[in-house]
């Protein structure tokens, strides 16, 4: 029996990248599952992909309440339940200190941390009742420092620590909470990076890999492999946990 027949899980920022590929994981392993996203029509594009039966699309923007409750009454209302949680909705807004505007600092602590405490604390009233679930947050290797990433940096470090806090709280519940930090991995965002520092993308890509003792970049899947580690029952033990998936960069 595929591992994750029969449960239904939620992904945010699921129309591309990690997102993405992590739904795709799951579907193939048997999940139901809802893909959520800020544009509904990328959303909708992986849905369809997936199928009519097996996926749901849903526009949501995490940072809004409203938006968050109704994502997850939609999940409940088509699908009953909701065992799985992965807050994958990221943005950028890079910059040195000198020059971070206080709309670049709120904008990305606000899709991050607000609205990974908002996509958790909806789903697990489901959770908490049915004495189960798994809460996955997606931090990052910038939760260590980065320049010219305090904001980004700042919310993924935030993240660790709701991961550390939740797992104290909802563990009674059977409900384990982990968070995986990817390292550099080939996705629309980080290709974003290399044009907003005017690099041509090869010599970024060949400087990025040069740090990395597996000597080559991530991908959307190996991320998801790390995910749907964490959501099965080879992890039932494994909670607060952050799992760096980075190639072995250590820096």
């Amino acid at each position: 029996m595929p591992r994750f027949q029969d449960q239904v899980a939620l992904v945010t920022g699921a129309g591309q990248g990690i997102g993405e590929a992590t739904v795709r994981r799951f579907a193939a392993e048997g999940a139901k599952v809802v893909v959520a996203d800020l544009n509904s029509d990328a959303a909708a594009a992986v849905a369809s992909s997936l199928g009519v039966d097996q996926a749901l699309a849903v526009g949501c923007d995490v940072q809004e309440e409203a938006s968050v409750e109704a994502m997850v009454a939609a999940a409940l209302e088509r699908f009953g339940q909701v065992d799985i949680l992965v807050s994958n909705a990221g943005v950028t807004r890079d910059n040195l200190l000198h020059k971070m505007t206080v709309e670049e600092w709120d904008s990305v602590l606000h899709v991050h941390t607000r609205g990974a405490f908002l996509c958790a604390r909806a789903v697990a009233r489901n959770m908490v009742s049915r004495k189960r679930g798994k809460l996955v947050f997606l931090s990052s290797t910038s939760a260590l420092g980065n320049r010219g990433q305090a904001n980004y940096a700042t919310a993924k470090a935030g993240l660790q620590g709701l991961t550390r806090t939740l797992a104290l709280e909802l563990g009674p519940f059977q409900i384990n909470v982990n968070a995986v930090a990817p390292g550099f991995v080939d996705t629309a965002m980080t290709r974003a990076v290399a044009e907003r520092l005017h690099l041509p993308l090869e010599d970024f890509w060949r400087e990025a890999t040069s740090r990395i003792p597996l000597g080559r970049l991530g991908r959307p899947e190996d991320i998801a492999s790390a995910i749907s580690f964490l959501c099965s029952e080879d992890a039932a033990y494994v909670t607060g946990q952050v799992l760096y998936v980075n190639g072995g960069r250590s820096n």
